[in-house]
């Protein structure tokens, strides 16, 4: 007769579920049940079968990636860099994109916890993480890029956002600019808001603050198209623009031609991230530059050695905030204040 899960289970005073929860490893399971259930194992001499070994928590080999959204040219560069890196190590990647809506964040929690995925690497669009629990609960490692998810990540990579800011900030500050406005992404964002410190501290060193700072409900285009424009219209002091990103600061521009004026002869603009696009835009973009190729390559290497930890049993590492460094990057987009 061939053994199976149902004899275990009856070997060992429990029900056929918590004999699963402790084959698959997920969800709670006292020491004395796991105890009882592997010795039944043993005594029984049990083979699992192909189905029963997935059960028992043999390694999927799929990645659970859960961005805000991949329309999003960071993100989509993000993906791609940390799609090919797992791929090179035999992972599959899911990629959930979650259009910054909590509830998609909750069902693609359910979704990755079906699928059984190895790992997860997730930039949440909230700073409420507490839906991400369940995943800790299901021993699933779990990696933060571009942003932390403390008490849930066992590790975060991220560029430096608020040397980022300081960096955009003391540059216009240099070519002279004192009325320096701020235009972007949603200011619920943990990088928008580490940005946001950098360059208000900067410029609080020489006594200014923002002229003006405007953020957008949505990161797109054309919502950060029409708060320059109207920032251009209502504030005629401004000489400069900061973009939290390299996306608001070309919509930026594009918002002050349209106006008639002249990008930097009227208005210096600096933005972050330097998209393959800040180089062919005109004029060319002044912009902090973060290796988003090396953030997601650092995030999936550091995802897979955590994999191997937890397989191995190995718990001793503590968890860690990679830092990666930003440059800024001056081109056309920068230039003295106007006289």
């Amino acid at each position: 007769m061939t053994t199976s899960i149902r004899h275990i289970a009856k070997l060992a005073g429990t029900s056929v579920s918590s004999v699963s929860r402790v084959l698959n490893n997920s969800g709670y399971a006292s020491p004395e049940l796991r105890d009882r259930v592997e010795a039944a194992i043993r005594t029984l001499n049990y083979t699992p079968s192909k189905g029963a070994r997935m059960l028992r928590g043999a390694p999927s080999r799929m990645i659970g990636l859960m961005l805000p959204s991949i329309e999003v040219p960071f993100f989509g560069i993000l993906a791609h860099a940390i799609e090919q890196e797992l791929f090179q190590h035999g992972y599959q990647t899911l990629i959930c994109s979650t259009a910054e809506n909590m509830d998609h964040e909750v069902r693609y929690i359910s979704m990755l916890l079906a699928q059984r995925v190895d790992g997860v690497i997730v930039a949440s669009a909230f700073g409420s993480i507490e839906h991400f629990g369940v995943l800790r609960d299901a021993r699933i490692p779990i990696i933060a890029i571009d942003r932390e998810l403390n008490g849930i990540a066992d590790d975060a990579v991220m560029a430096d956002h608020a040397e980022g800011g300081r960096l955009m900030a003391r540059h216009l500050i240099d070519l002279g600019h004192r009325a320096i406005a701020i235009v972007g992404a949603p200011a619920h964002s943990q990088p928008i808001q580490l940005r946001l410190q950098g360059i208000t501290a900067e410029m609080a060193k020489d006594g200014i603050a923002p002229a003006i700072v405007a953020m957008a409900e949505e990161h797109s285009f054309a919502e950060t198209y029409r708060l320059a424009r109207e920032l251009l219209a209502s504030r005629p002091e401004v000489t400069a623009i900061i973009g939290t990103t390299d996306v608001s600061a070309i919509a930026a521009i594009h918002a002050i031609q349209d106006r008639g004026f002249s990008v930097p002869n009227d208005y210096s603009v600096v933005g972050f991230d330097d998209l393959p696009e800040a180089a062919y835009v005109f004029p060319r973009l002044t912009t902090v530059a973060q290796p988003i190729r090396d953030v997601g390559r650092q995030a999936a290497r550091l995802l897979e050695a955590l994999i191997e930890e937890h397989q191995t049993g190995d718990a001793s590492r503590q968890g860690a905030i990679v830092k990666v460094p930003v440059t800024l990057i001056e081109r056309d987009s920068t230039g003295p204040v106007r006289s």
